[in-house]
């Protein structure tokens, strides 16, 4: 293994990290779930430090980041959603928002070719406020009681988060879409 497949590497642990955090969550030991939720955050974070710092970027690292991401955020959502913690309400917006993404983003490939997704400051902002609220609800679980009113305040902002950032990324991509059309219907 080259140095430069370290973050890729990082990123296939986080990758596996999912299921033993669901079955920890599912058995409702959440501050083991807690602790391997973390663990996979700051997996994150190195992997991203060492692509951005030592240029160790890679088409498949592109890809695969921000899959595990979505993978580890939106399978906590499902499970604790199943476990009556998180309402059925939030977890329809954070699917609603990542499949209008999914589906615009193969439209676009298919449409007009390669394209580079950057997430947007309010995309980063949600999933902020996604992984806030996942560590919130495990937290109240392990050791420290939240007020209810705190929790509904946090998954209020977790649904108006996912709301913008999914009309965000409808109001860019089909711009680019409009302009990249455009451009091949005057050529």
């Amino acid at each position: 293994m080259k140095r430069s497949d370290i973050p890729n590497f990082i990123t296939f642990v986080r990758i596996l990290l999912v299921a033993p955090i669901l079955v920890l969550m599912v058995k409702q030991s959440f501050g083991w779930a807690l602790v391997l939720f973390a663990i996979a955050g700051v997996s994150d974070a190195v992997d991203g430090f060492l692509a951005k710092h030592y240029g160790w970027t890679s088409r498949l690292g592109s890809v695969i980041d921000p899959l595990a991401d979505k993978l580890l955020l939106v399978s906590s959502y499902l499970v604790l959603t199943w476990l009556a913690l998180i309402p059925v309400w939030v977890l329809l917006f954070v699917l609603v928002r990542d499949v209008v993404i999914l589906v615009g983003a193969i439209g676009y490939h298919f449409r007009f070719g390669h394209y580079d997704m950057e997430p947007s400051l309010v995309s980063k902002v949600n999933t902020l406020m996604q992984i806030i609220l996942v560590c919130s609800v495990m937290l109240s679980q392990a050791a420290l009681p939240f007020e209810p009113i705190l929790l509904l305040g946090l998954n209020c902002l977790v649904a108006i988060t996912s709301l913008a950032s999914g009309v965000h990324y409808v109001w860019v991509w089909g711009g680019r879409a409009w302009h990249a059309s455009r451009g091949r219907s005057s050529s």
